[in-house]
């Protein structure tokens, strides 16, 4: 993981929340919670949403939480869902908490330690300098990396996803399927995330086109994408299908909003 960059006050006493879906993550959450937790930035929180992972994960969580709560301070929030609705359904529960309890900068990441922690303050940061509505932690600008255990098939097919999505919206994004980012309240308050309609990994796509139609300052960070430490990869072949067509459901809404 990167050492990361030591902000300057008040930036590092940002109101921030990192939002972090689960399902069978009990091996990797715990690792990911003591990184986020005591990192440099103190007034840091985490949003477990976890729905209902056999394996525990979400005692493991409530467990976090009893670690570093106390009764004036409640830095841990863990949201139990009783239905695998999806990464796109956790993430809209997530944030929507997050904004509820007062955060001014949401970071959506992986449970999986894909995502290093490290690069946290430099994502907020860049927000912070540039003055941005999200900034993405991108594999596909100059000086991003993907891990060299990922095999020459799985990096041609996320080379060709972003080909794909990007020939069909023409978002001027390099890493539009990225989903290590950082929003800034306002516009993720401008994304209405009640009307968000995918509910598997399309969801990046999907916020990534809401930020860019609504005219968001959209900036991209070089990151190394490691790849996860533990646990499956929740891939099937159901949400690569809803991956497949969520862009053309986009292009298509957007068609009709126009002939309004």
């Amino acid at each position: 993981m990167p050492s990361p960059v030591t902000l300057p006050e008040p930036w590092a006493r940002s109101a921030v929340s990192v939002v972090v879906p689960t399902y069978n993550e009990a091996d990797n959450l715990p690792v990911l919670a003591r990184a986020l937790l005591e990192s440099p930035l103190p007034e840091l929180r985490l949003v477990v949403v976890d729905d209902g992972s056999p394996d525990g994960t979400g005692e493991i969580a409530e467990g976090i939480a009893g670690d570093y709560n106390t009764p004036d301070r409640r830095r841990v929030t863990v949201l139990h869902r009783t239905a695998k609705e999806g990464l796109g359904r956790a993430y809209v529960a997530g944030m929507t908490r997050a904004l509820d309890d007062g955060a001014e900068f949401v970071v959506q990441m992986d449970a999986d330690l894909s995502h290093p922690p490290g690069y946290i303050p430099q994502l907020l940061g860049t927000m912070l300098s540039t003055g941005a509505g999200v900034v993405i932690g991108s594999r596909y600008v100059p000086g991003g990396s993907l891990s060299q255990e990922w095999s020459p098939h799985r990096r041609l097919l996320s080379t060709w996803a972003n080909s794909y999505v990007k020939a069909i919206l023409a978002m001027p994004v390099r890493d539009v399927t990225a989903g290590f980012k950082i929003w800034r309240r306002e516009a993720l308050e401008a994304m209405d995330l009640e009307t968000v309609g995918s509910s598997g990994y399309s969801f990046q796509v999907e916020m990534h086109y809401r930020a860019f139609s609504r005219g968001r300052k959209m900036v991209e960070i070089p990151i190394h994408f490691e790849d996860r430490r533990e646990g499956d990869s929740k891939m099937d072949l159901a949400v690569q299908l809803e991956s497949a067509l969520r862009p053309f459901r986009l292009k298509s809404a957007e068609r009709r909003a126009r002939r309004r």
